[in-house]
Parts: structure tokens; C-alpha cells; sequence
């Protein structure tokens, strides 16, 4: 024991920000300042996690070297600040209760919604355990988080679990430092808890615990389809092998073919159906516990055929809690877990809104009473050359946030430009909106910015209303009101709309002047990649996408766009043609064959097509689609390399029409195949207006004679993504040692993104992708916050 005569006594104050509520993290505090026999205190606030000890310097030094070494698995530490003080002459250590106001913003972590652990999951399956069955069993390395809190700090009172008060078992697990349910804000028990309850139509109840967890498997083995409501919203599950049901999941859902997501009970039935690596069986079985795309085994599958209709490619999941472990128990058939809405509406988050809602789709609801805060869908993820790729975050990653300075960083310095900019930065509160489709928003505080889960196209009022709730969530959670909004530079998209609507509502009560900073839309994908990877200027970035408002009233997205210390400069595209109807054609890729056929032969296109003998399908409006492009009456220009790969997988006898963005994309990747080759078709290279421009046209003349001459398919595929390859070489010569980045909805195409980082590789090009932020339009909010910072610098 130390005498309090000690010389050798010190008092260490440390501020802990990052990941670090909700996490075990004061728990563990507690252990480890009791076995060093020291004396003190921790907490939570608004803005971390605070700790004061004091003791022998030895042990306070070893307390400060352990702590980050031994932290809890789940926490991680963005900063941690010591400063050294008088002794205060404390007898003992504690756990104060959390402080819920500071000087500054509040910039606490708050930690996503984590899977199920394997010492929860050992509860829930013994007999012996008061636990046993029971479906919202969690602890402090577990279980929902961003899904049930409303504020900060993550206490109990400020999560949906206020209305469950705890049973004297719980009270005394959530007050013992030694037991792991030590302040485990979800806390729960049969005897205290949320009950699971089946309802029919007219919300009677059927059945409730766990015989209404029983009678939902029996209905899924009936063939009937089940809405469930999870960990963040509702979900629409049915035997993923019984091929009558999934039809009728995609008829009353109105998702004719996009691929539906499957849940498996174990590893072991994943790996009977795709070819899994260590890597991808990780993330499956990781906290986080996304869907993850993989390959699937030829002839291996007992699903049935439309859960993934002529995809290569399988989404699974392992079940991430209690509940769906019970449910998968009772069930010997893989079962389809898609998100409990209509398509292009939100996710579904009340039971009664779900009656309404859900009606038309659901035979029966799996429904509990612990009200979810806020939507938080599952997140999906692939392998790319052995790298995670997040092509959706939501469940698992949001929010957490990405710090746009780290000291720490390989890839910028101090006395950079971006480094500059985010410390003179003037507008201390941000708030991005995103684009239209694949929405996220973004809010920027201090050095942090907290990207929302994934929200959706914002064609519907739900989804309009689910975007606005999302802003308004993240706002109170920080105490945040924004000093600056930016949006999409496309006047006509919602989130803009919106964006300066809501500064004028701000002026009209506030008084406040807010100003509303329109983003290009190809400049957002580029900086957000560089936040990512806290790059600095100079960058060549390659934005490739379907749509995005361009700056010369044509419409972008096959962009080469140099990234510099005041703005950026759009250095070169793909050659423009046609889109005939405009948004229409985004649904109809023999409208964009039309359009680029139109571009090489003008006028002469009707004679063309009957040479050719192309086939059209059943197409009325041929005609009136001629006399749009004769006359240019709404036919847009686009640049599009979307676009381009629609216009080409028609020609190549590749759908008419399509039910969601980016079908004939996936199509054409498809047909690849197996097919290993490095042929490409000729492209040219010309300038126009200081604009290097890729002009497609004798690759698109070659692709025809190819098909017209029966080239498999599968190699005119290979050979049209590695022409769109070589035209990224070529252009990236033209800039010798600028960093290059890949980003845009083109590039969750697997085969062009990973051939594409070959070729950049084995040239010595330096170059970088998204990883963690999405590289399609829910990456966007984070780029348009550093759009605002890096304009603030330009502007001082």
C-alpha cells in the first residue's frame, strides 16, 4: 500500500475521445486503476471519456501505456491528452456518473449497433441461463447502440431503453464493475425487457415470447412471408429456397430483379454455396456482421433461382442478434432478408406504422415493443483484391466518423494545403445533404465528420421524410445547428431544394444568415475519397458515374477532374451523345443504343438500324425517339460512362428495358465470365477547349462488328471494360506524378475496379479507391463537407 506521504505520488487528468461509450471502456478503466492500486475516477460526457488517477508515477505511467494496449476489442481511441496536476487526495477509485454538459461541441463517439458476442449467444442457448431464449439479450461488447440512443452522453435515460425499468438482477448486473453487463445500456431480461409478440393484419396478437418466435418459422416454412422488426427497422424474410414465395415477395414488394440478400445459420452453409476467403469470413463473422458479396459455386446453390436472377454474385449474412439466431435455430432453409419496405421507399422502424405500410407485402408480423430511434438498414460490403470495399453503410459502420485530420496520417502533412484549410476553416458546424439517390447526410463537427446511415432515393414521400429525420437526429444528438449547408450543385434534386429551404427557415426564426454552398457533384465523389485518405493536392481523380450536373449544361459522369489547392479543373471526359427522353432513358438502355448509334450516324440512323437489322423489341415510340434526336428536342447530352455501359450492353443483345439503375451494367459485367484477356478496342484521344476527350466511337464501331460477326459476347464484355481502362492509363500519362483516384457508382463494378488497379500498379501509378465511404452517391455528403472547408480557404 502507498502512504499518502509518498513523494512519489502524481494526479494524471486524460481526455479520451473516440470510440469509447458504450463499449465497456469505464469497466475496463476501473479494473485496471484497481489492480495498479490506483485511486480516482472516470466518466462519460458529451465529448468522450474523462479520467483522473492518481498513485506512484510508475503505475500512473503503466496505466497510461496499458490502457491503450488493452483496451476493449470493440473501442478505439482518436485522441487521448494527459496533463499532469496536484494531488487531490483521492481514497478510492470510482465510476461518476456522466457528465452531460462541457465547454465546446459535444464529440463523442457514438458507437454503431454491434452484433451479437459469443458469450451472449452462449446465454441465449442454455437451458440453465435466466437468459435462455431470450432475444434482446446484450451486454457492453454487444447489441444495439446508434439505434436506440437519442442524445448524449450514451446513458441508460437517453436511450429507448428509459421506459424498461430494470429488475433487481439487472440493476445489480448494470452496478457491478466485475460483470460484463456493467452499464450495458440495453440491458434486459424476460423479466424486465422488450417482448417479442406475432401479430396478424388487424394487430391482434396471435402468440407472444417465444411461441410467436415458433409460429413465424412454422410460416416461413408454409411458404409465407414474414415482417419482422430487427435491430433498426422491419425486414421482409421467407424460405430462400422456395422459389413460389420469393416470386411473391417480389411481386407484392415491386422488385422484379434486383438480387435479394440471404441469411444463413453458419459459415459452414455459406461455404456449401460460395467460395468464401479467411478475409470475407471475417467480416461475416465481425461486430459489424454486413452482407457480404461473394462468389457462388457453379452448380453448388439450393437457392432458388430468382432470389438472384442471372447473378454471378450472392449477398449472404450470418444471423447479428438474438432474435435472428433463435429464429435460424428453428429453421432448416436459408431465408431472404430484405429491408421491410416498398422499393425506393425507407425502411419500416414502428409495428403499427408496419401494419399500414407492410400490409400489402407481409402474411404475418414478428413484432417487439423497444421503439427504434432511428432507420439503420443493413450495410453490404465485397472484396477487392482481398481489401473491404463498403458499398452501403449503414448497420455496424455509421456513424462513425471520419477524422479529415489525423497526425498520424501517411499521406498529408501538416504544412499541407488540406491541413491548412481545415484548421483556418470559419465555419465550425456543417451540414451536407447529399445527393438524390443512395442518400447519406453528413454533419462536420470540429474535426470529425459523422456520416448518417444509409438513407435511399428520396423519390417518395417516406423517403423524403426519412431524410429529413435523419438530419434531424444526428442534429440533436450533437446539439448541432449548422453555420453552413452544402448541397448538390443539380438545382431540381430534393436535398438541394430542401438545403435552401431550410436556411430560409432558419433566417425567418433565427435571425440567421446561413449560406447554402452548391457542390459539383463529380468534385464531391473525388474529395471525399481524399478525406478518406487524407490525400493532399495535387489529384487526378477519374468520377465515373450515371448521372451528375455538370457545369456546361450537359450531363457528367465520365470525368477526369484536377484536384487543386482552389478547386478543381475538368481536365478531360468521354466523348457526349444523346440521352433521347432524358431520364427516361435511364430505365430503357435501347434508348441509349439509340442516342450513341444517332451520334455516328445522324440522320442516316434509320437506315442504319434496318441494314443492321437490329431488334428493337416492341417499341412504338421508335419514331417520335428519331424526330426528339433530329430535332434535338429533349435529348440531353450526356458524358456518361453509366450511361455508355447501358448503350453498349443493348447493342450486344443485353435488355430493352431495366427495373433499377445499373441492371445492364451488371449484365454486361456478368457476361465476362471467365473470359481472362487483355485485348482492348482503339479509342482516340483529341483536345477540345484545353479538354482532353475520349472518343469512343471506333471502340463502338468495333464492338458492333464484333457482335454482328458472332464474337461471344463475353469477350466483347472483357474487351469494352479494358478499353475504359486503357482510356484512364492514357489520360493518367498526360499528368506523371499526380496521384490518381477511382471513384463513382461505376466503380462498384468489380472486375473494372480491380483490372483497372492492375494496370495503374504495374504502370507505377500512384492511386487510391474508396474503401470505407461508399464510392457511389452515399460517399457524396462527405465530399461536399470538404468542398466547404477547402472553398473557406480559397474565400480567406
Amino acid at each position: 500500500m502507498l502512504s499518502t506521504s509518498d513523494q512519489n505520488l502524481s494526479r494524471l487528468s486524460l481526455t479520451i475521445r473516440g470510440a469509447v461509450q458504450g463499449v465497456g471502456f469505464r469497466p475496463f478503466v476501473y479494473r485496471l486503476a484497481t489492480q495498479l492500486n490506483l485511486k480516482g475516477w472516470v466518466n462519460n460526457s458529451v465529448g468522450g471519456v474523462f479520467i483522473e488517477v492518481e498513485g506512484c508515477s510508475e503505475s500512473l505511467e503503466r496505466f497510461q501505456q496499458r490502457l491503450q494496449i488493452e483496451k476493449p476489442p470493440i473501442s478505439h481511441i482518436h485522441s487521448l491528452e494527459a496533463v499532469w496536476l496536484p494531488l487531490a487526495g483521492y481514497s478510492h477509485f470510482e465510476i461518476r456518473a456522466s457528465q452531460s454538459t462541457i465547454q465546446g461541441a459535444k464529440s463523442a463517439i457514438v458507437l454503431p449497433d454491434l452484433a451479437t458476442c459469443p458469450q451472449c449467444l452462449q446465454d441465449i442457448f442454455d437451458p440453465h441461463n435466466r437468459r435462455f431464449r431470450y432475444p434482446f439479450t446484450n451486454c457492453t461488447n454487444c447489441g444495439p447502440r446508434y439505434s436506440i440512443i437519442k442524445t448524449l452522453p450514451y446513458d441508460r435515460e437517453n436511450t429507448t431503453m428509459a421506459a424498461f425499468p430494470m429488475c433487481p438482477n439487472c440493476d445489480r448486473e448494470y452496478h457491478h464493475p466485475g460483470d460484463r453487463r456493467f452499464h450495458a445500456q440495453p440491458n434486459a431480461c424476460p423479466v424486465c425487457g422488450p417482448i417479442l409478440e406475432l401479430w396478424n393484419h388487424q394487430g391482434q396478437v396471435l402468440a407472444n415470447r417465444h411461441h410467436a418466435l415458433l409460429q413465424a418459422a412454422a410460416a416461413m416454412g408454409r411458404g409465407q412471408i414474414v415482417a419482422m422488426k430487427g435491430l433498426g427497422g422491419f425486414q421482409l424474410l421467407v424460405d430462400a429456397t422456395n422459389a413460389a414465395a420469393v416470386e411473391q415477395l417480389r411481386v407484392r414488394k415491386h422488385r422484379p430483379h434486383k438480387p435479394f440478400a440471404v441469411m444463413y445459420r453458419s459459415i459452414q452453409q455459406i461455404a456449401q454455396v460460395c467460395d468464401i476467403s479467411a478475409a470475407e469470413e471475417q467480416w461475416l463473422r465481425s461486430p459489424q456482421a454486413p452482407i457480404v458479396l461473394l462468389s457462388r459455386l457453379p452448380g453448388a446453390s439450393a437457392l432458388a433461382d430468382n432470389v438472384a436472377p442471372g447473378n454471378p454474385n450472392l449477398g449472404v449474412m450470418l444471423p447479428y442478434t438474438p432474435l435472428h439466431h433463435l429464429l435460424m435455430a428453428e429453421l432448416d432453409f436459408p431465408i431472404v432478408a430484405t429491408s421491410g419496405n416498398f422499393s425506393n421507399e425507407p425502411i419500416c422502424t414502428d409495428q403499427t406504422e408496419a401494419l399500414h405500410r407492410l400490409g400489402k407485402i407481409a402474411d404475418i408480423f414478428l413484432v417487439h415493443n423497444r421503439p427504434i430511434a432511428r432507420p439503420v438498414d443493413d450495410s453490404v460490403v465485397r472484396s477487392v483484391l482481398g481489401e473491404q470495399m463498403v458499398i452501403r453503410r449503414a448497420r455496424g459502420y455509421a456513424p462513425l466518423p471520419v477524422t479529415i485530420l489525423d497526425k498520424d496520417s501517411h499521406h498529408t502533412t501538416h504544412d499541407s494545403i488540406l491541413s491548412q484549410s481545415i484548421s483556418n476553416c470559419q465555419y465550425p458546424y456543417i451540414l451536407a445533404v447529399g445527393g438524390h439517390l443512395k442518400n447519406t447526410i453528413a454533419i462536420a463537427v470540429e474535426k470529425q465528420v459523422f456520416i448518417s446511415q444509409y438513407i435511399g432515393n428520396l423519390q417518395s414521400p417516406q423517403a423524403f421524410q426519412a431524410f429529413k429525420e435523419a438530419i434531424n437526429s444526428l442534429s440533436n444528438i450533437y446539439d448541432f445547428k449548422p453555420d453552413v449547408i452544402a448541397c448538390d450543385a443539380h438545382p431540381d434534386y430534393i436535398s438541394t431544394e430542401f438545403a435552401y429551404q431550410l436556411a430560409a427557415d432558419i433566417w425567418q426564426q433565427e435571425k440567421r444568415q446561413v449560406p447554402v454552398i452548391p457542390v459539383q457533384h463529380h468534385y464531391a465523389h473525388v474529395l471525399a475519397v481524399m478525406a478518406e485518405h487524407q490525400l493532399s493536392f495535387p489529384v487526378l481523380g477519374v468520377a465515373w458515374d450515371g448521372t451528375g450536373y455538370g457545369l456546361d449544361e450537359t450531363i457528367w459522369g465520365g470525368e477526369f477532374l484536377l484536384i487543386n489547392k482552389i478547386g478543381f479543373q475538368r481536365v478531360g471526359h468521354w466523348r457526349n451523345f444523346p440521352l433521347p427522353g432524358g431520364d427516361k432513358a435511364v430505365l430503357e438502355p435501347r434508348r441509349l443504343g439509340l442516342g450513341l448509334l444517332y451520334e455516328l450516324w445522324g440522320e442516316q440512323l434509320w437506315d442504319y438500324l434496318n441494314k443492321q437489322k437490329i431488334s428493337l423489341g416492341n417499341f412504338p415510340q421508335l419514331k417520335l425517339i428519331l424526330q426528339m434526336l433530329n430535332r434535338k428536342v429533349n435529348t440531353p447530352r450526356t458524358s456518361s460512362v453509366g450511361r455508355l455501359f447501358d448503350a453498349i450492353a443493348f447493342l450486344v443483345g443485353h435488355r430493352d428495358n431495366i427495373s433499377f439503375e445499373g441492371q445492364a451494367a451488371m449484365d454486361l459485367e456478368f457476361a465476362i465470365g471467365d473470359v481472362i484477356t487483355d485485348e482492348h478496342y482503339p479509342i482516340n484521344l483529341h483536345q477540345s477547349s484545353g479538354k482532353i476527350i475520349l472518343d469512343w466511337e471506333p471502340m463502338v464501331k468495333q464492338v458492333l462488328k464484333d457482335f454482328n460477326n458472332h464474337v461471344p459476347v463475353s469477350l466483347i464484355s472483357a474487351k469494352f471494360h479494358n478499353t475504359l481502362i486503357e482510356g484512364i492509363i492514357m489520360v493518367s500519362q498526360k499528368f506523371p506524378e499526380v496521384p490518381l483516384v477511382l471513384t463513382g457508382g461505376c466503380f462498384q463494378n468489380r472486375y473494372l475496379l480491380e483490372k483497372t488497379i492492375q494496370r495503374l500498379t504495374s504502370e507505377g501509378i500512384i492511386h487510391y479507391w474508396s474503401k470505407q465511404v461508399p464510392t457511389n452517391d452515399g460517399g457524396l455528403a462527405l465530399g461536399q463537407v470538404m468542398a466547404i472547408i477547402i472553398n473557406n480557404l480559397i474565400n480567406n
